[in-house]
C-alpha cells in the first residue's frame, strides 16, 4: 500500500525509506535559496539534512525562492507535501531512498515584496542559488552584461525587481536601511569562480540605480567561490512511478542522484555559517584548483560526449559510455587535451579523478540522459569546453579533439541526427545557432561568428582550421567514422 508523502505520513514512509531524525518543527530559517531544483535538493539540502540529523545547527533551515514559472510549479508540488523531498541515491549495486526535510517554506514566486521582506529578516544569514549556468547574464569571457533587458529593467525599477540579482540587491538595501548586517551570497552553480561571477552580477545590478550602494556591497558582502558536484538527472514520470512501485511512496517531484557527492567551499562568510565540515564539505582558502578540475574534466567530459551520442541516436549517458567509440573518444580527449592543462589539485590525482568519472558515467541506474547534457550548450560550451581550448592554444598545443567537440556541437545544431531523425533543441540561442549551423555546412566560419560564445578562440587560425576540417569530415563521413579517424590520429590535416 502506497502513502502520499507528508509530515503526517513519515512513520509509514519509514517502512521503506530513511526519514529525518529531527523534529522539523524545531528548525528555524537561516538560508534563502533561489532555484529549488533537483540539484539543490540532491546536494546542498542533503548536506544540511545530514547536519540536522547530527543534532546541530537547526537554525540554518532553508526557505526556497524563485523567479521562473518552473519555480512556481515546484512550489505548488512541494507545498502539497510539506516541502519534503524523497531523494533516491543509486549506485551500481545500491538503491536507497531517504526523505529530507531541511526546507520549511518556499516564498510566492513573483511576489517581490514578500521575497525582499524575507531577505531583510535578520535570521537570514546566507542567500544561496542554483540558477543554472545561463542565469548569470554573462558572456563567453564571464563578464556580466548590465545591458541585458531583464537587468536593465531592474536597474530602472530597483524597488520592484524581477531577477534574482535585483531581488538580492533590494534585500541588502532593506537590511542596510534597517541597520541589519548583510548576508553572505553563495552560488552553488557550475561556473568558474562562481563567487566572483555572482559578486559582479549583484554589484553590477546595484550600480545601475545606486553606484554608492554597489561600492558598499563590494566592500561588505562575502561571495565565496565553490565547487559542487553530483550527477542529478531530471525527474520524469518514470522516476515518480519507480518510487511508488518500489518504495510505496507517492512524491510529486522526487530526486534521483548518484551516491557520490562533493562540495568544496571557500570559508568566507559575512554572518556565520552552518558547520558543514562535520558532514563532508571541504573548506579551503582557494577553491580554484578544485573547480578547474571538476568543470573541465567532468563538465567538459559531459559536453564532449553529449553531441556525438545525440548524433548517433543514443539517449542515455551510460549507453553512450558503453559505446567503444565514444568511451575511447572521451578518454583520448581527456588524456591529450584536457587533463594536461588542468593545474595541480592538492592531494588529488587527476588520472584517478577521471577514472572515477568514467565509473560514474557508466552507472545505469542514474539513467541520466543525453538530451540533458546537450541542453543549453550556448552557455555551457564557453564555460566547460572553450576555456580548455584557449589554454591549449595559448600554450602552443594542438586542439584536434577540442575542435572536434565544437564541430560536433555545430553538426548537432544542423537539426538532424546521422540517421535523419529530428533533433529537439533546448537552448535559448537555438534559433541563431541552427541558422548558423546550416550555413556552416558549406562555410564552417559561419558558426564561429558568435563572440559571446567563442571569444578569442575563434581568432585562432589553428582552431579554425581544425574546426573546419572536423565539421567537413562529420558531414562527409558521419559521426562514427569521424570519431574513429580521431582515435587513429588521422583527423588532423
Amino acid at each position: 500500500m502506497t502513502c502520499k508523502l507528508s509530515l503526517a505520513t513519515l512513520s509509514d514512509v519509514a517502512r521503506t525509506a530513511a526519514i529525518p531524525g529531527y523534529d522539523r518543527a524545531s528548525l528555524k530559517a537561516g538560508i534563502v535559496h533561489f532555484g529549488v531544483g533537483n540539484f539543490h535538493r540532491a546536494h546542498q539540502a542533503i548536506y544540511l539534512d545530514d547536519l540536522f540529523n547530527a543534532g546541530t545547527d537547526h537554525d540554518w533551515a532553508i526557505v526556497g525562492a524563485g523567479v521562473l514559472p518552473s519555480d512556481a510549479a515546484m512550489r505548488e508540488k512541494l507545498a502539497a507535501q510539506d516541502f519534503l523531498t524523497t531523494v533516491v541515491e543509486q549506485d551500481n549495486n545500491k538503491t536507497a531512498a531517504r526523505v529530507t526535510a531541511p526546507m520549511i517554506d518556499i516564498l510566492p514566486v513573483g511576489d517581490a515584496a514578500a521575497i525582499i521582506a524575507r531577505l531583510a529578516d535578520p535570521e537570514i544569514r546566507i542567500v544561496s542559488m542554483t540558477i543554472t549556468e545561463g542565469g548569470y547574464f554573462i558572456d563567453a569571457s564571464g563578464t556580466f552584461n548590465p545591458a541585458h533587458p531583464a537587468i536593465a529593467a531592474d536597474g530602472e525599477n530597483p524597488n520592484a525587481p524581477k531577477t534574482v540579482f535585483g531581488l538580492i540587491v533590494a534585500g541588502l538595501k532593506a537590511r542596510k536601511d534597517k541597520g541589519i548586517g548583510p548576508f553572505t551570497v553563495m552560488s552553488c552553480d557550475n561556473i568558474p569562480h562562481n563567487g566572483i561571477v555572482t559578486a559582479n552580477a549583484v554589484v553590477g545590478t546595484a550600480a545601475l540605480s545606486d553606484p554608492a550602494f554597489a561600492d558598499w556591497i563590494r566592500a561588505n558582502v562575502a561571495f565565496p567561490n565553490a565547487m559542487v558536484d553530483r550527477i542529478t538527472p531530471a525527474t520524469s514520470q518514470r522516476e515518480i512511478d519507480f518510487l511508488r512501485d518500489n518504495f510505496q511512496i507517492e512524491d510529486s517531484w522526487p530526486v534521483y542522484c548518484e551516491e557520490f557527492k562533493q562540495w568544496v567551499l571557500e570559508d568566507k562568510f559575512t554572518a556565520g555559517r552552518p558547520a558543514l565540515e562535520k558532514v563532508g564539505v571541504t573548506f579551503v582558502a582557494d577553491v580554484t584548483p578544485y573547480e578547474h578540475m571538476k568543470i573541465r574534466i567532468l563538465n567538459g567530459g559531459h559536453a564532449a560526449i553529449a553531441y556525438p551520442a545525440a548524433l548517433m541516436d543514443i539517449h542515455f549517458v551510460h549507453d553512450s559510455m558503453e559505446d567503444p567509440l565514444i568511451c575511447a573518444f572521451l578518454a583520448k580527449l581527456e588524456k591529450d587535451e584536457i587533463i594536461p592543462i588542468v593545474p595541480p589539485v592538492p592531494n588529488t590525482s587527476l588520472t584517478d579523478y577521471f577514472a572515477l568519472i568514467e565509473h560514474r558515467l557508466l552507472n545505469p541506474k542514474i539513467a541520466d540522459t543525453i538530451p540533458r547534457l546537450a541542453q543549453d550548450g550556448s552557455n555551457r560550451q564557453p564555460k566547460f569546453i572553450l576555456p580548455s581550448t584557449l589554454d591549449n592554444l595559448s600554450q602552443g598545443r594542438d586542439v584536434v579533439g577540442l575542435a572536434l567537440v565544437s564541430a560536433l556541437w555545430c553538426r548537432y545544431f544542423a537539426g538532424k541526427t546521422d540517421s535523419g531523425k529530428d533533433i529537439v533543441f533546448n537552448d535559448a540561442s537555438a534559433e541563431r545557432l541552427h541558422a548558423a549551423a546550416l550555413k556552416a555546412k558549406d562555410d564552417p566560419s559561419a558558426f564561429l561568428v558568435f563572440d559571446d560564445i567563442f571569444g578569442e578562440v575563434a581568432k585562432s587560425e589553428l582552431f579554425r582550421k581544425r574546426f573546419g576540417h572536423a565539421l567537413k569530415t562529420l558531414w562527409e563521413k558521419g559521426t562514427r567514422e569521424t570519431l574513429q579517424l580521431y582515435l587513429d590520429g588521422k583527423l588532423a590535416v
